[in-house]
């Protein structure tokens, strides 16, 4: 009596198993017609051809090993800095000290005047030593920029986490190199631009997809990291002239209320893309452009978490002066939470739905958060 529908299961299940082959077959057939027509070659064909490949698996092997490997991420970064140890403000003097004991009748040599490094320059360079340098620059890479079969790797859920990641870390050290030139790196009206930190602001802002060549020139050009390492030197060069006053830091109140409002705009300027992208693309786990959206956010707060940790060092007596110590606090403390989001697929799921997970609503509360912390911040700055 069952004899009918057993036999009707395993007619589907063969035809189940004959499309499955078919659609393999499918796939493999160019490689083994390439590897047919490889074999029936002779060496003089075969050399050159089997090199090319080799090269071509090793670039591949080395730029997948590149894509996952993210040497030295650590989202507790910031507490290497031993910030909460900082007794003086970016920029002022330190306390000077006889450098021996003087003998009988002599009189004691001061040390030389010394200042305070800027925690926010130190954090800075470090981010960009640890995108280029401990990492290789993704987004120069040539294979990630031919992309998959000429698709864009951001329009694939592959190889292109770290690289969304390393561009939104890259936001946050471009905007603060902006404002390290424009306002906190000189005294506004009374001094001129420090060099150090122009010559790093220039370089950070170059763009960051070149290679050694373009499809513009024929000429050989220099690659994204290298101008970007040029930066990271230049802005050590300056905390080494601070270090011994002779460059400027102005940790003025109306300084920190023009950096914390351009932070605003920036992550506000990041949670409107993750809105949109939220509201209008639902597709779950198939969404292909959330995960370069989602990295790209958590790169960003991964760098500001960093960059606003040590401007709490460096403006130390205006926040403890115009008491938004805790406010302050707290802030950090939500980039800090917002930094313990690391799901291994990014979902972008229906906010009412209950299969698939909405990841880019959750990174998009915790930025409207800190946003919303950094604009009461400049507030009570301005009153």
């Amino acid at each position: 009596m069952l004899d009918p529908i057993v036999a009707f299961f395993q007619r589907i299940f063969a035809a189940i198993g004959r499309g499955i082959g078919l659609v393999i077959a499918w796939i493999l057939w160019p490689f083994i017609t390439a590897a047919n027509w490889y074999r029936a070659r002779s060496w003089i064909i075969k050399g050159p051809i089997g090199i090319g490949l080799l090269v071509l698996f090793g670039l591949y092997a080395y730029f997948i090993w590149q894509t996952q490997a993210w040497s030295g991420f650590d989202p507790d970064y910031a507490n290497r800095y031993n910030l909460a140890q900082r007794k003086q403000d970016a920029g002022t003097a330190t306390t000077g000290a006889a450098a021996t004991t003087p003998a009988a009748g002599e009189i004691a040599e001061p040390e030389p005047k010394t200042c305070v490094r800027s925690a926010i320059v130190d954090v800075t360079a470090d981010l960009i030593d640890y995108n280029v340098n401990q990492n290789a620059w993704i987004s120069s890479m040539l294979l990630y920029k031919l992309g998959l079969f000429g698709l864009d790797w951001d329009s694939t859920p592959w190889f292109d986490n770290k690289a969304s990641f390393q561009r939104g870390v890259n936001q946050a050290i471009r905007r603060t190199s902006v404002e390290l030139v424009d306002s906190l790196g000189r005294v506004r009206g009374t001094s001129g631009i420090n060099a150090d930190l122009q010559r790093a602001r220039g370089n950070i802002q170059f763009d960051e997809e070149t290679w050694y060549f373009g499809s513009d020139s024929l000429l050989p050009k220099t690659p994204t990291p290298n101008y970007y390492r040029t930066a990271m030197v230049d802005l050590r060069k300056f905390n080494t002239s601070l270090e011994s006053c002779e460059a400027i830091f102005d940790g003025r109140s109306d300084n920190l209320i023009e950096f914390l409002d351009r932070i605003a705009n920036d992550i506000g300027s990041t949670s409107a893309i993750i809105r949109e992208r939220s509201e209008f693309h639902n597709g779950g786990w198939f969404d292909t452009r959330a995960d370069d959206r989602f990295w790209f956010a958590y790169g960003q707060l991964y760098g500001y978490y960093g960059i606003l940790s040590a401007a709490g060092a460096d403006f130390d007596a205006v926040i403890k002066a115009r008491g938004i110590e805790p406010l302050w606090v707290e802030t950090i403390k939500q980039l800090r939470s917002a930094l313990n989001i690391q799901p291994a697929i990014i979902s972008n799921g229906r906010e009412d739905g209950w299969i698939m997970p909405t990841h880019l609503a959750t990174m998009g509360f915790y930025i409207l958060r800190v946003r919303s912390n950094l604009v009461e911040m400049r507030d009570v700055l301005a009153r």
